[in-house]
């Protein structure tokens, strides 16, 4: 276990993990962004470790050494009210219903092991950019967390850039729902100049997202997020019907 309390100016990490992925240690050891102020792979001291220590982000396997991430996750909520991190899980279990607990608990994204340690930096500031955190400035914060989490709940994956391009589809049909009526017009055209490509991977990037969830089986989680059967298993949406299903959903929420 490693603890230090010198991170000023950086964005506080603390990693609750067994040690597999090392390079992930040293990644963020060595980034000048973030200071890694603790370790552990038990769960016991992870949680005595964070009350001290206060990090704005833990991230965390599931399975540990003496308490659960879980458990881990509900001492916390306990005993640090509104000075809690935001939680990130990173864990070798992959089965829907630990993405959705572990979501439904409070945790603000859940990765599935392997992950590069470029793509968990980026995970961290799109959850730190949604808290409202004065460590970084952006807009629609809260709906990026909305949109991610629905993501990962209907399995898609986000190492692929039709993740990406979707949830900057929804942002923009959330922003201006007439949008999805010119999807191939405007929409795509839109999301295009802001990663300097064209409109036609766009539209494969999304599609192929979508291809990609629909494979992995997880109809039942799109149903229940929206509570009603909107699919099964021989129905796959349209890259504009999955974007306008989402945005009206998000909308709704307010």
């Amino acid at each position: 276990m490693e603890r230090t309390l010198e991170s000023k100016g950086k964005i506080r990490i603390y990693i609750a993990d067994n040690g597999e992925e090392k390079q992930i240690f040293e990644y963020f050891r060595k980034n000048e962004k973030f200071s890694l102020v603790g370790t552990s792979e038990n769960g016991e001291n992870v949680v005595k470790d964070v009350i001290l220590l206060k990090p704005d982000v833990l991230v965390m396997e599931i399975v540990l050494s003496g308490l659960d991430g879980f458990e881990v996750l509900e001492k916390l909520k306990f005993n640090m009210k509104n000075e809690m991190p935001k939680v990130v899980f990173v864990s070798k279990l992959s089965h829907s219903g630990f993405v959705t607990k572990a979501l439904n608990e409070g945790a603000s994204y859940f990765m599935v092991k392997p992950v590069s340690a470029e793509n968990l930096e980026e995970r961290i500031v799109d959850v730190l950019n949604s808290s409202g955190d004065n460590i970084i400035q952006t807009n629609n914060k809260v709906l990026d967390e909305k949109i991610s989490n629905i993501f990962i709940s209907i399995g898609i994956p986000a190492h692929i850039k039709g993740y990406q391009f979707l949830r900057e589809a929804v942002k923009l049909a959330v922003e201006k729902p007439d949008i999805i009526g010119s999807i191939t017009k405007k929409l795509y055209p839109t999301i295009a100049e802001r990663f300097e490509t064209s409109s036609s991977k766009v539209e494969r990037g999304m599609r192929h997202a979508i291809e990609v969830a629909w494979n992995r089986g997880k109809i039942e989680n799109i149903n229940s997020l929206f509570g009603f059967k909107v699919y099964n298993s021989n129905d796959k949406p349209t890259n504009g019907e999955l974007i306008a299903l989402i945005a009206d959903k998000m909308i709704m929420e307010g």
